[in-house]
């Protein structure tokens, strides 16, 4: 196995509840997979909501299966069109974080908590993670290999046999960093 490993860019988008997602699209709505992600079981569905801060609003998709609470992952430039100030987080650690407002073509959910800049990460299975010298919630620092490298601190691992090998960045970091079209990154001590 070598060393380097897929950096993926995680656009703005959403997570929703079953509750929230018969609200938004209506009762008994299942989500249209539009595009497998390359998390198993992951996907990126037609469907898409407005999210409405203080300050304005921003379209994006939702990611599907629904999750147990709703929430968004946005970029910090993202965040300050809302007009909101997110903290870095892991995906599902929402608790204290800004609420949002989700409006669909059926309706509108306030969310009290939920939403986040997605903290930087590396999805892998504990093969790769034996492989690569880590362990889960491990923090690295990651050189992309790009036309403008850069290395990113506070990457966290996460493990599981349900994930597939890849890291993923946000928006902003993607452009900073040029990760354009099929880029790879490594560990670096």
């Amino acid at each position: 196995m070598a060393n380097t490993f897929i950096i993926e860019t995680s656009a703005r988008h959403a997570h929703v509840s079953r509750e929230d997602l018969d609200v938004l699209f209506g009762k008994g709505h299942e989500l249209t997979n539009k595009k497998d992600l390359s998390q198993p079981g992951q996907f990126a569905c037609e469907e898409k909501i407005e999210v409405v801060g203080p300050k304005g609003s921003v379209k994006m998709s939702i990611l599907g299966p629904c999750r147990p609470a709703s929430q968004v992952e946005v970029s910090f430039t993202d965040a300050r069109a809302l007009g909101i100030t997110p903290p870095v987080r892991e995906s599902g650690d929402i608790a204290g974080t800004p609420g949002v407002k989700l409006v669909g073509p059926c309706g509108e959910v306030e969310i009290e908590n939920g939403a986040i800049v997605a903290k930087r990460h590396i999805h892998m299975t504990p093969a790769d993670a034996e492989a690569l010298g880590v362990s889960d919630k491990e923090i690295v620092k990651v050189k992309l290999n790009t036309s403008r490298p850069v290395i990113y601190d506070d990457v966290v691992v996460r493990v599981s046999d349900k994930f597939a090998l890849a890291m993923h960045i946000d928006t902003d970091e993607c452009n900073a960093a040029a990760a354009f079209g099929k880029v790879e990154g490594e560990i670096v001590k």
